[in-house]
């Protein structure tokens, strides 16, 4: 495991112990693996996240919201091609068997760091029944239970969102901290965060919400914190990333003047470095990051450059994709990626205010969009079935959904509030839908794509549902792969006003209340968990569960 940012170059990104594998392709989780890594070793794994003491019939409370009502048929079509929401690609049905796994064998191998604020010990038997439950549903013997049922999301978008609980202090003790977005693992074990003083930190789900002890959810507190030495540029996770195999569980970052750097999710350490170059052989910062949906390369956002890094060779040999072929192509500098779900295609946005698809293959450009946008692309997500893209950028008051069998044409757009060049994530849950976005103003909107017009004339969408999460701008949503849980950042760069003295002396107090009086919007630099599902009965009586925090709707 490399512990310096120019270390990986020997070896790849799996952990110790694994140099034979990383010389021949990266890591991956199979089926056998995962029961031998929790019926073996479960005790001996560092607990990223704690155990918990699950029954069967708590199994079946958590399992129960989860299952869409009123299902429609154009639902019941997505599901099997449904990729994690939170990840916006992938293979479908890869990401949902470790999300049946995760759900059904608990929270992954017991024991705990010393920093672990949560962490249990011990092995428990019920986990040993849920992995025999597990078995059986895997050799056929209970189809009703199938892994894309398990997929569903008891999403309730019917009223406001409740909150559960979230992590403020962390972020208070730094002036104008703010966060720069959140997004969860593909698992859904843990969330991971970025802010101003340029650490990327880690938070466990907290246990008491399986078992629906919401009046007990304490403040989050991280688990790990990444410090990276200067402002991150982009982050990600590795899409086969599940905590019943640690050698999955790392994620990639991006920071200014520094190589891409690949972190251990368990300890917190440089894994590995990728670092591209420019033509004047100088090391440069890519400013937008994205694994391909298996997980063995990289793709790495530059000026009208796509660079391409195999996952188990890190160092600097890459792949160079130019988006700009004999004056022709995509200009700018590439600002975000997102994969399609069922093609071999990818696609690329840009601060030229346009998006490209691209051929995963060799990086041929296959279509361009129409420049419609406003500012430059910060954010794009490909709908579950492939078909649809859906794109947001800074200054921009428009999220446009493209229709990918006809490049170019519009089908509708969604409006928000975005006034600052700050990224404003979008996020489509597993079925794709319901797009959440939030504002500068800190409210959330929720849009039922199902309620499009199916002529597809370009009209302008309503949302089913707008909620105040912030006092502060909102600029983090990330849906739960396989719960109906929200998560939300929020903060920005707060410029106070000058002072209205004219330089006397006894006007310096007022200049002093003018600068400090926004701190009290800095304060609002949060992140919030909440609960947008069905409210289940607690573990004890059949009662209507208390909740920790309830919404602010101000």
């Amino acid at each position: 495991m490399c512990d310096s940012a120019g270390g990986g170059e020997s070896g790849g990104v799996t952990g110790a112990g694994q140099d034979a594998e990383a010389d021949t392709e990266p890591p991956h989780l199979t089926e056998k693996d995962i029961l031998e890594t929790s019926d073996e070793g479960g005790e001996e794994l560092p607990a990223k996240r704690p155990k918990m003491n699950i029954e069967e019939q708590e199994l079946d409370q958590v399992a129960n919201p989860l299952k869409m009502d009123g299902e429609t048929p154009a639902e019941s079509q997505q599901e099997d091609t449904a990729p994690p929401a939170a990840q916006g690609m992938g293979e479908p049905q890869c990401e949902e068997e470790g999300q049946k796994e995760v759900l059904i064998s608990g929270r992954g191998g017991g024991g705990g760091e010393e920093s672990h604020p949560n962490g249990d010990g011990g092995h428990d038997a019920s986990l040993d029944e849920a992995e025999t439950q597990r078995e059986e549903e895997q050799n056929g013997n209970s189809p009703a239970d199938s892994p894309s049922e398990r997929q569903h999301l008891g999403l309730d978008f019917t009223q406001n969102p409740q909150m559960l609980t979230g992590s403020w202090s962390e972020f208070s003790t730094i002036p104008e901290n703010y966060l720069k977005g959140c997004k969860w693992a593909p698992d859904g074990s843990c969330i991971l965060t970025n802010s101003a003083d340029n650490v990327l930190r880690v938070y466990n789900l907290p246990p008491e919400i399986y078992s629906y002890n919401w009046d007990l959810l304490p403040e989050m507190s991280p688990v790990l914190r990444m410090a990276e030495g200067d402002t991150i540029y982009d982050y990600c996770w590795y899409p086969k990333m599940n905590s019943l195999d640690p050698d999955t569980c790392f994620l990639a970052s991006s920071s200014r003047d520094n190589p891409v750097h690949v972190w251990d999710a368990f300890y917190g350490e440089v894994r590995a470095s990728f670092r591209p170059y420019n033509h004047l052989d100088e090391l440069t910062a890519a400013h937008s990051l994205c694994f391909s949906p298996d997980g063995s390369q990289l793709y790495c956002g530059f000026d009208k450059t796509v660079r391409v890094f195999y996952t188990d060779r890190p160092g600097r040999d890459c792949e160079e994709r130019p988006t700009i072929v004999k004056k022709q192509g995509q200009s700018g500098i590439i600002s975000c990626f997102g994969f399609s779900p069922c093609q071999s295609v990818y696609a690329c946005g840009s601060y030229s205010r346009c998006a490209g698809l691209y051929s995963c293959q060799d990086g041929t450009l296959l279509a361009l969009l129409p420049t419609r946008h406003h500012g430059g692309l910060t954010h794009l997500l490909f709908s579950p079935d492939g078909n649809y893209l859906y794109t947001g950028g800074r200054k921009d008051p428009e999220i446009l959904c493209w229709d990918l069998r006809e490049p170019g044409k519009v089908v509708f757009s969604l409006k928000r509030n975005v006034a600052t060049n700050q990224r404003i994530y979008l996020d489509l849950d597993s079925s794709g839908r319901y797009l959440l976005s939030g504002d500068t103003e800190g409210v959330v909107s929720v849009w039922d794509t199902h309620t499009a017009p199916p002529d597809g004339n370009e009209e302008l969408l309503q949302p089913q549902l707008r909620f105040k999460a912030h006092w502060d701008c909102t600029n983090g949503i990330s849906v739960h792969p396989f719960m109906p849980l929200l998560a939300t950042s929020s903060g920005q760069r707060q410029f106070p006003w000058p002072g209205d003295s004219e330089g006397d002396s006894a006007s310096d107090g007022e200049g002093e209340e003018a600068v400090m009086s926004p701190q009290e919007i800095r304060q609002d630099n949060t992140l919030s968990l909440w609960w947008a599902g069905p409210l289940g009965p607690s573990a004890e009586g059949g009662q209507e569960v208390p909740l920790g925090q309830p919404a602010d709707t101000d």
